[in-house]
Parts: C-alpha cells; sequence; structure tokens
C-alpha cells in the first residue's frame, strides 16, 4: 500500500482507503433506499479487518450511512485506534414523516457529531465532512462556523466538504474563496470526470481530496449487462433504470479492451485511472467483503501517459453526455 499526504494536513493516508456506504445496510428513507442491499455484519466486520491488514488506514462513513450502523460497525471493529483514520460525514437525517431531510444548523451539527463519536467509539473525528451542503447552508453560516467549533474544542482534527455529484462547482469555488475547510470529497472516475478542474485547484490550495464513486455505483466493474436487476432495498434500483443501463455499457466498450492490456479486470483499471492523479489523496471504493477489500488494493498500476490522454478525450467526446443522461434520468 502507497501512502500519500491529505492536503496540508499531518494525515497520512492510504490511497485506497474504505467506503463505508454498502456496509450500513438496506435502509430506507420512506419508500426510497438509500443503502445497498441486505449485508452481514459478520461479512462486514472480517472486511474492516482485512482491509486494515492490506494497509487501508482511511475509512470514510456517514452518520446517514445504515442510519448509523455503518459509523457503529467501525466503532465495534476499530474503536480509538490511533493507526486508524476515520472520516465521517452530517447533514442528512430523517424527518417526522421519515424523508431525506437536510440539516445544516449549527445546533444539529454539534449534537450529531457527539453521536457520530458514540457510535464510533471515538475521542476525536480525524475528518469530518459537510455531507451535501449547498451554498444557501454555506452563505447562512451556521454550518462553518460549527465545524470551526469543533475543530476549537478537539471534537474534530479537520473538516470539509463532499460535493454535488452533478453540479460540485459553485461550492467549491465558495470554499476555496473563502479559506475553508481542508479538503474536499468528489465524484471522480473514468465517467465522471467533471470534478477534475477542482480537484487540480484544490490541491494547489494544499485541500486534500477524497475519489468517492469510483467504479460508478458498479458500472466500471464490468459485471453487468443489459438485464442486470437490483433489488427495491438497494439504491441503484432507481439509479441504473434499463435505459441508463444501456446507454452507459454502450459507451463504456472501448474501455474494456484497455483493461486487457494491462492484464486488468476492468476495476482495477478504474482504480488505476483515478490513482493517476497525483492530486487524489485516496480513493474510497465500496467494500462488502474480504474478498473485495484484498481485490481493491491489488493489482494497481501508472498507466502511460496515451492511454490516461485516451480517457480523458473519451469524457470530452461522449461520457460529459452519458453524466447528463444519467443526472436526468437517475
Amino acid at each position: 500500500m502507497n501512502y500519500r499526504k491529505f492536503g496540508k494536513t499531518d494525515l497520512e493516508v492510504s490511497e485506497v482507503g474504505f467506503g463505508a456506504w454498502a456496509i450500513g445496510g438496506p435502509a430506507m428513507a420512506g419508500d426510497i433506499p438509500i443503502g445497498w442491499g441486505d449485508v452481514d455484519d459478520k461479512t462486514s466486520v472480517a472486511a474492516l479487518k482485512k482491509s486494515l491488514d492490506q494497509g487501508v488506514n482511511f475509512f470514510d462513513t456517514a452518520d446517514f450511512y445504515g442510519l448509523g450502523h455503518s459509523e457503529e460497525l467501525i466503532g465495534k471493529t476499530f474503536s480509538n485506534r490511533s493507526d486508524v483514520i476515520i472520516a465521517s460525514k452530517v447533514g442528512h437525517r430523517l424527518d417526522q414523516q421519515q424523508q431525506i431531510y437536510l440539516d445544516y444548523s449549527k445546533k444539529y451539527i454539534l449534537e450529531a457529531c457527539e453521536q457520530s463519536l458514540k457510535r464510533l467509539k471515538r475521542d476525536q473525528i480525524d475528518f469530518y465532512q459537510l455531507h451535501a451542503a449547498r451554498m444557501p447552508h454555506l452563505e447562512e453560516g451556521g454550518c462553518i462556523e460549527a465545524m470551526e467549533s469543533l475543530v476549537k474544542t478537539g471534537k474534530i482534527r479537520y473538516w470539509g466538504l463532499s460535493l454535488h455529484t452533478y453540479n460540485p462547482e459553485p461550492e467549491a469555488e465558495y470554499m476555496l474563496s473563502g479559506h475553508h475547510g481542508h479538503g474536499f470529497q468528489v465524484v471522480f472516475n473514468i465517467i465522471n470526470q467533471k470534478a477534475l478542474p477542482i480537484i487540480k485547484q484544490a490541491a494547489e490550495n494544499g485541500m486534500g481530496i477524497i475519489a468517492r464513486m469510483p467504479l460508478q455505483f458498479g458500472l466500471l466493474t464490468g459485471k453487468f449487462n443489459r438485464e442486470s436487476k437490483f433489488k427495491k432495498d438497494d439504491h441503484r434500483n432507481f439509479r441504473l433504470k434499463p435505459a441508463v443501463l444501456s446507454k452507459s455499457l454502450d459507451a463504456l466498450e472501448g474501455v474494456w479492451p484497455l483493461a486487457k492490456k494491462y492484464n486488468f479486470n476492468p476495476a482495477e483499471l478504474a482504480l488505476s485511472f483515478i490513482l493517476n492523479h497525483p492530486e487524489v489523496s485516496t480513493v474510497i471504493p465500496g467494500i462488502k467483503n474480504p474478498e473485495q477489500a484484498i481485490k481493491n488494493t491489488s493489482n494497481l498500476t501508472v498507466l502511460e501517459k496515451n492511454d490516461l490522454e485516451y480517457l480523458h478525450h473519451e469524457y470530452d467526446r461522449q461520457y460529459r453526455d452519458l453524466l447528463e443522461f444519467m443526472q436526468a434520468h437517475g
């Protein structure tokens, strides 16, 4: 495992981290699935331990993943270990009607942090993120005050913002121009390269960068076909509708031969693509079992310059349009 500096902080993070959304289990917000379907807690704990064995020291979760269950599993497994770096997020909760409610009030963030610390069984969260705060939340200012207060009181070491999947620019610019926070979490993968200019600018300004959704809901694993279906408690049930799935598979036909060139499976190519951008501090594939922990931390390499340029060109040629289609239909 290689390790990278997380911006200007003193954190040294594994270049492959652990995305802990899936281990939260099949949570629902009303009739909307907000998880990845059934998981087994014993298998999840084994995945966490195997990842640590593989050199992973960065674990990214959120209080909304499994409505706290993901944090609980991480707390049960690692507790206050000093060699484990924990990132979590705040700002999503369920209202009285069990619907998703974005709460970035100062009062809520301070209270939610205390609850996350209890679930994680830790004295301090290493990197605490506003889960999806938009411009009105940032401009109101309470959320920024809360995060800075948590740093001062020692509840968190550093903080940042998890940027919007499709439109990350406004909030990124606000944070950078105001010199707020210490890092961003962005969607960045072969299909979705929209955040690349932000990644470069943020890194130049000393921000750590977490790349999430490296496999684009599994599309970049090469395991799906046009008949692939997802259970109702799996959020991909509504994100990867047949039209999105079909269009994506067509667009990715040029990627698979490149994986064969490096003797990679598609997922290894997808992860290597991201890590070929030195501005990225860590990439966080979702890991649900020990086998995935091994596969997602092995056989990663430097891509030839012309292959990297080809994948950037494909984004401009067709993936940008595919991304707009996904936003409209998923």
